[in-house]
């Protein structure tokens, strides 16, 4: 859909230009956002590297599994069904402790990796619709567990003590205050991780009802 979508803009942005005669305009635009495009992606590679390999340092140092064990009891309390000790607690842990710290991008392999233990858990409890991760891309998955949708919900409101991605863009862009973004970022992030688990908790308290 969204492939339609940005190829639909592109169409219409080239026959404005062709009508109004700004075609040479459309032109250079293009180059000069293709030019950014790639110096973009160039720094948040660097980024990208400079976390993920402190984060490789906070694994190897012990602080990952500490902070683990220390949101456990978070987890048990949105996740009550999962068993202590099952594969999915960890990797939901992970992911949770890498948007935390801003790591959007270095957290989604331990968040594809919690679907994964999580439709595992539920084939394990007998109910075979819940499908791995290669059956969703093909398209032959038929539904999502509670605990796959309160994790996608929690992922997605996805509170940010330091909005890395954001910060790096706004220097990219030549901003006077790069890191200005953070206070904000912490309020906005925790209000609507606030409302994510407050919505997990009355929809789990209507299914009992």
């Amino acid at each position: 859909m969204l492939n339609y979508i940005w190829a639909f803009m592109i169409l219409i942005g080239v026959v404005y230009g062709a009508f109004t005669g700004k075609m040479a305009e459309v032109t250079n635009a293009a180059l000069d956002s293709a030019g950014d495009a790639v110096s973009l992606c160039i720094t948040m590679i660097g980024v990208m590297a400079l976390w993920v390999g402190l984060m490789e340092i906070a694994q190897k140092s012990g602080l990952i599994a500490k902070m683990t064990r220390g949101i456990q009891p978070f987890i048990s309390f949105l996740f009550p069904k999962i068993p202590k000790g099952h594969p999915s607690r960890e990797y939901i842990a992970t992911n949770l402790i890498a948007n935390i710290l801003g790591l959007g991008w270095a957290c989604t392999p331990a968040g594809l990796k919690a679907m994964e233990a999580l439709a595992q858990l539920e084939r394990e409890r007998g109910n075979s619709e819940y499908l791995d991760c290669d059956s969703v891309a093909a398209g032959k998955s038929r539904s999502a567990s509670k605990e796959m949708c309160t994790f996608l919900i929690l992922n997605i409101s996805s509170l940010q003590l330091i909005p890395v991605n954001m910060i790096a863009y706004r220097s990219q862009y030549g901003s006077v205050n790069p890191a200005g973004i953070i206070a904000p970022a912490i309020v906005a992030t925790f209000f609507s991780t606030l409302v994510a688990v407050i919505y997990c908790k009355l929809k789990d308290r209507r299914r009992r009802v």
